[in-house]
């Protein structure tokens, strides 16, 4: 007799799901606080270590389309695993790497990689669960795990880079990444492949549009908007991007469909992601450095101080799916915009001589509700109504506006924090610009609250108010 396959657990898919995507986002993140020890061993200049964050955001951002359309026409599960190896691979070189070139190569692989495995980890999950009550927890779960895992990663970088090495961060991939690999193979179903051919023009424009976007602002946050390099990177950005839209407009199998922006909750909800995700890079990188500078914490507190958001953070989200079938999704995502609102403002106000509890510790614990509560809604938004053919293309537009708010926001707010610093020095000097980005973050995250009231929460009290009328004048 032959061996038959075991049949999907979707227990076990979810949770190949979810580890997958910690791995992304803790890489993210675990970096930040060990930048201080990585300049020093590896010998980057000031500038240039700013390229071993960059590197990975450069090419994580600028491939997720791409990746997110292979996964619909080779496979899922395949490119699950490609992208689980790649990025397993990528690690071990980080971990090894002996100069700041190697250090920038092996980050901008990792980014490829993680652009290929974020797509297919969401696009798993919407077409492993059915839309409702299992999806919304699904997600729920999902976004949970990308916050906490974000803050985790500090925490964790902190205190490996002081008691042991910033390389380990990197190496806990590799068993990680083995195990998941062999699972994915085990528990995974291959999806049903679409016929068909890349996409190839749209791919090269937006990957090099999207490319060229990224590193202007980010350029330009060091070398300022008149510097002839940023401004041929932004116009080249322009022209690429433009000519991408031109061409998803004709192809027959566009990298990007663009029906998936006709629904103006999915657009706003694409929008209200890049601002959102802007605020609180803004909040990880310039509230990690008041911690280590202004009020002088080694590393390990430094991650140890971010416990208050990571831990609300994971409480509020793991209450999402219950408060959602109470509330609904728009109004959680409205709430937790306003606490995040609220708590940014409150953080905005630090100085020298703030007290942790009090103007630190409260204002993250607000943050961390905020973010537990709007993750899930916010995600959930942008593959609302998605059919499946576009599952994954719909998850690489999240993923990218997910990216996009870490680059651009972050390049936006330093740029901004360095506005009126001529004159000022050592902790004033950061001191003012942590609270000149925390306000921009503050203002970012209003436009995301506005955009959501107005284009997610209004229409769906129309469609319900008219649901209500429709209802009632039924015949009985």
């Amino acid at each position: 007799m032959s061996a038959t396959r075991p049949a999907p657990h979707k227990t076990a898919i979810l949770a190949i799901i979810l580890v997958s995507y910690v791995m992304i986002v803790l890489d993210t993140s675990i970096v930040l606080t060990g930048l201080p020890t990585i300049h020093r061993q590896l010998g980057f200049t000031d500038t240039g270590l700013a390229w071993v964050q960059s590197a990975y955001t450069l090419s994580f951002g600028g491939f997720l389309l791409l990746a997110a359309r292979a996964g619909d026409i080779l496979g899922r599960r395949r490119m699950l695993v490609a992208g689980l190896a790649l990025f397993t691979l990528a690690s071990l070189a980080i971990g090894l790497a002996q100069s700041p070139a190697w250090m920038t190569a092996a980050r901008a692989v990792q980014g490829l990689g993680a652009a290929i495995l974020a797509p297919s980890t969401l696009a798993l999950l919407q077409t492993t669960f059915a839309e409702g009550a299992e999806r919304t927890r699904a997600v729920s779960y999902y976004s949970a795990v990308a916050g906490i895992a974000a803050s985790v990663g500090l925490v964790l970088g902190g205190v490996l880079a002081e008691w042991l090495s910033w390389r380990a961060g990197f190496f806990i991939n590799l068993p990680i990444g083995v195990a998941m690999i062999w699972a994915a193979r085990r528990h995974i179903v291959e999806s049903e492949r679409h016929a068909g051919r890349f996409d190839v023009a749209g791919a090269l424009t937006s990957t090099l549009g999207m490319g060229a976007l990224v590193f202007g602002f980010i350029r330009s946050a060091r070398a300022g908007w008149d510097d002839p390099l940023t401004l041929a990177s932004l116009a080249a950005a322009l022209a690429l991007l433009t000519v991408f839209v031109v061409i998803e407009r004709r192809a027959a199998q566009p990298v990007m469909p663009l029906r998936l922006f006709a629904s103006r909750e999915r657009a706003a909800a694409y929008g209200a992601r890049m601002l959102f995700l802007g605020a609180m890079i803004g909040f990880f990188f310039f509230t990690t450095q008041y911690l280590q500078v202004v009020l002088r914490y080694p590393p390990s507190l430094t991650g140890l101080a971010f416990l208050p958001m990571t831990l609300v953070n994971f409480a509020v989200a793991m209450l999402v799916p219950k408060l959602s079938r109470r509330f609904g999704n728009a109004r959680l995502l409205a709430g937790g915009l306003t606490l995040c609102l609220f708590g940014l403002a409150w953080l905005s106000r630090v100085c020298a001589a703030t007290a942790y509890l009090t103007g630190v510790a409260l204002p993250m614990a607000l943050i961390g509700a905020g973010q537990g509560l709007a993750m899930s809604p916010l995600t959930a938004a942008g593959i609302s109504g998605v059919q499946a053919r576009d599952a994954g293309a719909a998850s690489g537009v999240v993923n990218v506006a997910h990216q996009l708010g870490n680059s651009l926001g972050l390049a936006v707010l330093v740029a901004a924090a360095a506005v009126g610093t001529r004159d000022l020095s050592g902790a004033a000097l950061l001191t003012h610009r942590v609270t000149t980005a925390l306000s921009c973050s503050t203002g970012m995250m209003a436009l995301a609250l506005l955009l959501v009231c107005a284009s997610i929460v209004s229409r769906r009290a129309v469609a319900a108010a008219s649901g209500a009328a429709l209802s009632s004048a039924a015949p009985k």
